[in-house]
């Protein structure tokens, strides 16, 4: 694999001027929001990347699973923050929900799969989870956000189908549906389109580290089903674990469960 200097990854940098001017000229406000997001990326990637380097060479099952909590507390904080829901209400929930989907599924793809000596072994057990778990996280955003949002932006009708006799789980039913298609349908175009449209992340680094194609392919469908079953098992049973703290006991929606101003209007 061809490295790159410190020069040239600096030179990288250059290409947010692009964005930056598009949001200026169109004074969308997310400049700092920009440079401070790709500062904050660089810094804890570089501090990671000097982690992990010591996770590596250690390899050690303890050392690698605490590593894995840390990274599911992060990706579980990020994800209420991003939704707009109060982290002392449902942080054990949600935490539950991602946990579960990404240990059941790369546990598959680890033990079934590719089965590494050790199973424990960081460089299949880090980027594997590292990976799936990512990918749970946007699509957490995503399904909580909308699905709450749905809700108050519709709450006559949703309170139309509690009075007409329906249980808060029936009435609930058609936003977890529209909030699941919001955050699978970008899942399904993506696999739908891969290897034609785009060459995926796993596979081309593999590939870059020196790695045959096919075998990197297999790798890649491998890691492609996984991120997609824990997406849809995250996303499905954090909604469903939010709904008894979200709700009181008349069936509506709790106004101070939102953490934003702008939820709670």
């Amino acid at each position: 694999m061809v490295e790159m200097s410190t020069l040239s990854t600096f030179s990288m940098y250059a290409l947010l001027l692009i964005p930056i001017g598009i949001f200026i000229w169109l004074q969308l406000g997310l400049v700092k929001e920009t440079v401070l997001s790709a500062i904050r990326m660089s810094i804890q990637l570089v501090l990671v990347g000097l982690y992990l380097k010591y996770v590596f060479q250690l390899n050690n099952g303890f050392v690698n699973l605490a590593w894995v909590i840390i990274m599911m507390v992060a990706a579980n904080l990020s994800v209420l923050e991003k939704s707009g829901l109060k982290r002392k209400l449902f942080f054990w929930r949600t935490l539950f929900g991602i946990a579960v989907s990404t240990l059941i599924v790369s546990g598959w793809f680890i033990l079934v799969a590719i089965r590494p000596e050790p199973f424990y072994d960081a460089r299949y057990m880090v980027p594997i989870i590292g990976m799936i778990l990512g990918n749970c996280q946007r699509s957490n955003v995503l399904s909580l956000e909308r699905f709450y949002s749905a809700i108050r932006n519709n709450e006559r009708e949703f309170m139309t189908y509690l009075m007409l006799g329906a249980t808060l789980n029936e009435a609930v039913r058609p936003y977890l549906r529209t909030a699941l298609k919001s955050c699978i349908n970008p899942s399904l175009a993506t696999m739908a389109t891969m290897g034609i449209v785009s060459l995926p992340g796993m596979m081309t680094g593999q590939i870059l580290g020196g790695a045959m194609p096919m075998e990197s392919i297999k790798y890649q469908i491998g890691i492609m089903l996984c991120i997609f079953t824990a997406m849809v098992i995250a996303a499905t049973v954090n909604i469903l674990l939010s709904i008894p703290k979200a709700f009181d006991e008349y069936q509506r929606i709790k106004p101070d469960i939102f953490n934003n101003l702008k939820f709670r209007q």
